[in-house]
């Protein structure tokens, strides 16, 4: 095969879910609507928090930094997937490629980190309540977010910039519906073990940080809750939680979901259907978990559409 360098490369090819002209029309409906509805829902939660005095406190803040990233990590891949649907087309511009698999990187790990933030602030409130106010100031908040960008910011980076130094061949269609680095450095014919080692050692460090975060902020929170004498005060422990912990399983199950079907798996269309399930869904679903369970920002919601005071 004839081998290129990476200042000869001007495009690549998404070969998306399928390539039967019939199905492309359901597919453009389906991505288009699930986007819609992931633009409108997180939106509508970012305008509900900034609106209302009542949801000025750290978890909202947090819940309406992580609506934007999912805002940002669906623009990232799904528009430029729509486009290519309607022109017929499967390309996609060398430059626009790596930034695709950049800022996929960074709103995906930032996402990770901001519900490992909040799974924190979670932890505060239940195991420390009357700290709570003093610990999780406005000023550490702010930081938090920032710290997050940083690292996810750093990390995507570093991949990209190693993508830059790759050698590919005239092959060059991704079996995917967008830029995703393992793919991508799957095209390459020089040496990979550098990236390779990169993805294992640093990804994983980096999202190991965040899950064990998690794991131990709700570690702590069930064993204070199962330590209350009232069941009452119990329950609404649980229940200040019960949304996030619901988000949290859905964004580490698809994606331990993807790693187990490319880590057994070679078939290409069940990676690809197991990657939307990860980089589409849970950012559409998360503004109806938290607009369904959690009662402020149902009031909230309430006075933002129809005007009216919230309970």
């Amino acid at each position: 095969m004839e081998l290129i360098n990476q200042t000869a490369v001007s495009e690549f090819l998404l070969l998306g879910l399928t390539n039967d002209p019939a199905l492309q029309p359901l597919i453009f409906i389906l991505f288009l609507s699930m986007y819609l509805v992931t633009i409108l829902g997180n939106l509508l939660i970012i305008l509900a928090v900034s609106s209302d005095p009542h949801l000025h406190t750290p978890m909202y803040f947090f819940l309406s930094n992580l609506s934007f990233t999912d805002i940002c990590i669906s623009t990232t891949t799904i528009p430029k997937m729509l486009v290519n649907i309607q022109a017929h087309s499967q390309s996609i511009s060398y430059t626009s490629c790596i930034s695709q698999v950049c800022f996929v990187l960074i709103f995906g790990g930032l996402e990770s980190c901001l519900l490992a933030v909040m799974a924190y602030d979670r932890y505060v409130a239940i195991c420390h309540p009357l700290r709570y106010t003093t610990t999780m100031n406005s000023r550490l908040c702010v930081l938090l977010v920032l710290l997050c960008l940083l690292v996810t910011t750093v990390n995507a980076l570093l991949h990209s910039l190693m993508v830059l130094w790759l050698s590919f061949c005239t092959a060059l269609e991704i079996p995917h519906f967008f830029c995703e680095l393992v793919q991508l450095i799957k095209l390459a014919f020089s040496d990979t073990h550098i990236n390779t080692l990169l993805i294992y050692s640093v990804t994983s460090l980096f999202a190991g940080i965040p899950r064990s975060g998690v794991i131990f902020s709700y570690t702590q929170i069930v064993s204070s809750v199962l330590r209350m004498p009232s069941m009452d005060g119990s329950y609404k422990a649980f229940s200040t939680c019960g949304s996030h912990l619901l988000v949290v399983s859905l964004f580490y199950g698809t994606a331990f979901g993807v790693y187990m079907s490319s880590a057994v798996s070679d078939s290409s269309i069940k990676n690809v259907v197991a990657s939307m399930m990860y980089i589409v869904v849970p950012q559409m679903l998360n503004p109806f978990i938290y607009r369904l369970r959690t009662k402020e920002m149902k009031g909230a919601l309430r006075h933002l559409i129809t005007g009216m005071p919230s309970l």
